[in-house]
């Protein structure tokens, strides 16, 4: 829920900070006095566009900030998003909007795009107003809200029905490419073809490229390898009887030592090492005049190598920058080829999936149909109660569920659910958008909200003035209901209806002053001596009557009793 809101220069607000309780909230002032103003900014935080028109005059930005409780379903998305989450169970949005147009949002500290600020918003706060209650007025949620009640059973049909239509959508789209290929197709033949041929010739083995360079290297510097390992053997071997090598060298002084070896076991332990040095020599010189007899310049051999690697960089450019980058195009190139080649076969073969998978998502939409009628009529029927406890006893509302083949497979199947009203006995059932009028609209939209309030997760519903055009009597069923709503979300609710306002767990009063020739606006939370005040107000304006004061004090009394 919406723990606490902070406001800095926003219209007419210059700082406010509120914090808000549990259960049912309520805000009640003067018109102009800025409740508007505070619904655009919770509006900001959940991501709305908002104008640099919203910055308080004469101020270089507007800032809006609101800590939040933070449901689970948050964590995986903040995760995503590189968000630390936090060990106390809130989240911290701000948003500030600057004189130059740009907007900085932070979630938790960290920097967050307009787009985020939606996504995750969309989890914390549903909003409903006068204008607000326009969704219901499409098709398209009529057919969301009637999934949302039918529960499990159609979410799990709809799943395997959405990701079969997947399916769908990936083979129709083959068969579309398969079928429009034409004279295209041949020019792609012969082109994979080429290019299958031409990798093929080249007869590559993995490790090739680096056995070629190595070769190149060695026969790039024969006569230099073979003078360096000449040197280094003459070294250790000598040559002839003109020069003494470093195995005659040690063997000399292994001789020297070994007449006193038996003296002192050290002695023993050098001449030791003496035998492992001239060993070793021995095993050197051997793999160096072994280095040096096999290696010679052969101009064909490296004419043969550099053409060799030659080609293999080649086909890397063209194929892959690894020989078994390129080996593995030939491979996918092949079977490309292969489908080409039996491109009719393969057609047909596509079209027979698509039959398949066309009649299973029928079948699903047939159970999804089946589903949705009778959730619709559970639906009606809970609404229609809720209506009664609105004050609309005489009005009939029916949710209509009819399947339309003919339209195609949609995301939500071939159904078309509509919300059908007649507010007057004997008129027939006409579409919302035809019959209902502002305040029928509000009361609907509340009737649904109460049905589904245990199937709705989002913590805080806001509710802006939506008791326009609704009668006392059935402000006082709305404030009823919304206090019934209040114990499964935190309801926020802008009023001016005494009988409403009356109800709330807690009632912040919203006044405009001014103050060094500039008008801002203040909240306060009241105590249960100003809620009379503003109770009063509300039933009779600035001037109070004794009668409007005990009505208010009997309001009052009701919340308490309920």
């Amino acid at each position: 829920m919406l723990l606490q809101l902070e406001i800095e220069n926003v219209a007419i607000i210059e700082r406010l900070n509120i914090t808000l309780g549990p259960g049912f909230n309520v805000l009640t002032g003067e018109t102009g006095a800025g409740k508007s103003i505070l619904i655009d900014s919770i509006n900001a935080l959940l991501g709305s566009r908002v104008s640099r028109e919203l910055i308080r005059s004469g101020a270089e930005k507007a800032t809006v900030q609101g800590l939040f409780s933070r449901p689970p379903e948050l964590d995986p998305i903040l995760n995503e998003y590189g968000i630390e989450s936090g060990d106390d169970d809130t989240i911290l949005i701000s948003r500030t909007i600057t004189d130059s147009g740009k907007n900085i949002c932070r979630i938790n500290g960290s920097l967050a795009t307009v787009s985020m600020l939606r996504e995750i918003g969309q989890h914390l706060i549903d909003i409903h107003g006068q204008h607000d209650n326009q969704s219901l007025l499409r098709e398209e949620t009529h057919i969301q809200l009637l999934d949302l009640f039918a529960g499990d059973r159609l979410a799990a049909v709809k799943s395997s029905y959405r990701q079969e239509l997947g399916e769908l959508r990936a083979l129709q789209a083959r068969l579309r490419a398969l079928a429009g290929e034409g004279r295209e197709r041949e020019r792609l033949m012969d082109t994979l073809r080429f290019q299958i041929d031409e990798i093929r010739q080249a007869g590559l083995h993995e490790g090739e490229d680096e056995e070629l360079e190595k070769q190149s290297r060695i026969l790039s510097h024969a006569e230099e390898i073979i003078s360096a390992f000449s040197m280094a053997y003459q070294a250790i071997r000598g040559e002839d009887d003109r020069q003494t090598g470093a195995m005659d060298m040690v063997q000399s002084a292994l001789e020297a030592v070994r007449r006193v070896e038996d003296v002192d076991e050290a002695y023993a332990s050098i001449c030791s090492s003496l035998e492992d040095i001239n060993e070793r020599l021995g095993d050197i010189s051997r793999d160096m005049r072994r280095i040096r007899d096999g290696t010679e310049y052969d101009p064909a051999l490296h004419k043969a190598t550099e053409e060799r690697i030659s080609l293999i960089q080649g086909l890397k450019k063209k194929y892959g920058e690894t020989i078994p980058e390129i080996l593995d195009y030939a491979e996918n190139a092949s079977r490309r080829l292969d489908e080409l080649e039996h491109n009719e076969e393969l057609i047909e073969s596509i079209k027979a999936k698509i039959k398949t998978v066309e009649a299973s998502l029928t079948e699903k939409c047939r159970q999804m149909n089946s589903l949705r009628v009778q959730a619709a009529e559970r639906l009606s029927k809970s609404i229609m109660k809720e209506l009664e406890n609105l004050e609309m006893r005489k009005t009939v509302f029916r949710v209509a569920v009819d399947s339309v083949p003919g339209q195609g497979f949609t995301p939500d199947g071939t159904d078309r659910v509509e919300f059908l009203i007649s507010p007057n006995p004997g008129e027939p059932l006409k579409p919302l958008s035809r019959i209902a009028s502002g305040g029928e609209m509000s009361r609907i939209m509340l009737a649904i909200k109460a049905v589904l309030a245990d199937l709705d997760r989002i913590p805080t519903l806001i509710f802006d003035e939506i008791d326009t055009g609704v009668s006392g009597r059935a402000a006082s069923s709305v404030g009823e209901k919304l206090r019934t709503l209040a114990r499964q979300h935190q309801v926020l609710c802008v009023t001016h209806h005494a009988q409403i306002a009356s109800l709330a767990h807690h009632h912040f009063l919203i006044t405009k002053q001014v103050k060094g020739g500039r008008t801002v606006t203040q909240v306060r939370k009241l105590t249960d001596r100003d809620r009379e005040d503003e109770i009063t107000r509300l039933l009779s304006g600035e001037h109070a009557t004794e009668t409007a004061k005990q009505l208010a004090r009997e309001l009052l009394e009701r919340k308490t009793e309920n």
